[in-house]
């Protein structure tokens, strides 16, 4: 049993993952302020809400509850209270109820580690827009400084974190994985990481550095970003090794050959075909202005009308697809569609997240219970559900990790563990 803690958790890639590996697993809490993906993450995981325990809540009720949390509704700047008064009350009750069903901590700034459940793994995913090259255009130029006063400096959060587990003298997770953006190692950023891996192996981890591309493991799309695992060793030759370990099972091994593909059979498929799901395909189809024929013009076709393209791969999946540069676009011949003129589709939120390594039964779930909040539309728009799958992580690579956090826990952890049920 391996139990796991998952700070900006998103939708839930690192569960997802487990779940797909059927290692047996427990998730402690998660730390999540995005109202969207907190909801998503909930649906995704722990299927329909009943919502009967929250009847007796007046709106009123709620909101008092939920403005002790510092919630977003973008991911970017927190709720302000009259945007929470002006939701519905059924949407301020799934909010409450998916924080309560995954004891969501929500702000990663106000969690303490006395206040963590013990976890074997520690996961963060801090945002990236403040490290990505993108972010450059945008004047983020502050990476991950600590006094950047950014998104991204967000990782020192878990440093204050595992301090505090030393000062407390509780035990530290066994195992600590993160995911960013590869230009975290670029040079701009290089001296920031590696005094974040220093501190690491001063606590006692061993460190494994991987950038992956999710085309070496089975999905479609050209998405390379850049993994931390961490083990926590007992000795000297523990951490030599669990090195060791990692370099005889060195993922980074996977890179393709040059200029050579494996047979798409083998990849994960994803059907751009407009019969398959009609409306989905109308509803991501723009009008086509000046500015959408640069688009149409510039950007990877992986499909035309229902011809799919097999061997072409999807560009890294952004949290926008009505871009330029975008993840690839499905071009329009013989398919009339309104307006008459349009030439192409982008991708819809379903292939968005069939891309990311979620399965289309989950997608439909979360379809199904994408409540109505009125006037407002969904509690998740096509625009969120497409920001969610770009800010999260592709499952098949995390699979790959999980393994070997699993293999390396077995060997070096686990018959620990029944020595003691013995000794005892």
């Amino acid at each position: 049993m391996l139990s796991i803690i998952e700070t900006f958790s998103g939708i839930g890639s690192q569960v997802q993952a487990l779940k797909n590996l059927q290692i047996e697993h427990s998730v402690k809490a998660i730390v999540e302020w995005e109202i969207g993906a907190m909801y998503a993450y909930d649906i995704m995981h722990n299927g329909p809400q009943d919502l009967t325990p929250y009847r007796h809540h007046t709106k009123d009720s709620l909101i008092k509850q939920l403005e002790k949390y510092n919630l977003s509704v973008d991911g970017k700047e927190p709720i302000t209270l009259r945007a929470l008064v002006a939701m519905p009350v059924i949407q301020l009750k799934s909010i409450l109820c998916a924080i309560d069903r995954t004891n969501n901590l929500v702000d990663i700034t106000t969690v303490k580690a006395k206040d963590l459940p013990q976890a074997d793994i520690l996961t963060y995913s801090f945002p990236c827009q403040d490290l990505s090259v993108s972010g450059h255009w945008h004047n983020n130029q502050g990476g991950i400084d600590r006094d950047a006063n950014n998104r991204s400096m967000l990782l020192w959060e878990i440093e204050r974190i595992l301090k505090e587990y030393k000062d407390n003298e509780k035990e530290l997770p066994r195992f600590l994985l993160m995911e960013n953006v590869s230009n975290i190692l670029s040079s701009k950023h290089i001296h920031n990481f590696n005094e974040w891996t220093n501190f690491l192996k001063d606590l006692g981890y061993v460190n494994k550095v991987y950038t992956l591309d999710a085309r070496n493991f089975g999905v479609p799309q050209s998405r390379i970003r850049t993994y931390l695992i961490s083990v926590l060793a007992s000795n000297v030759k523990e951490a030599e090794d669990i090195e060791n370990y990692f370099v005889i099972n060195d993922l980074e091994r996977r890179v393709l050959p040059e200029n050579k593909v494996n047979p798409l059979k083998k990849y994960l498929k994803v059907d751009y075909k407009i019969s398959k799901y009609r409306n989905e395909a109308i509803e991501s189809t723009p009008t086509y202005t000046v500015s959408r024929k640069k688009i149409f013009e510039n950007n990877k076709l992986l499909a035309v009308d229902n011809l799919v393209y097999e061997h072409e791969f999807a560009r890294t999946i952004t949290t926008k697809q009505d871009r330029h540069p975008n993840s690839g676009i499905i071009g329009y011949n013989n398919i009339v569609l309104t307006p008459t003129n349009t030439k192409y589709r982008n991708l819809t939120p379903r292939e968005c997240f069939l891309l990311m390594g979620f399965d289309e039964k989950q997608f439909d779930l979360l379809m199904e219970y994408n409540i109505n909040i009125g006037n407002k539309g969904k509690i998740l728009s096509n625009s969120k559900l497409i920001r969610l799958a770009g800010n999260s992580i592709v499952v098949q690579v995390l699979e790959s990790i999980f393994e070997q956090i699993n293999d390396i826990n077995n060997i070096f952890f686990h018959s620990k563990e029944e020595k003691r049920k013995v000794l005892i």
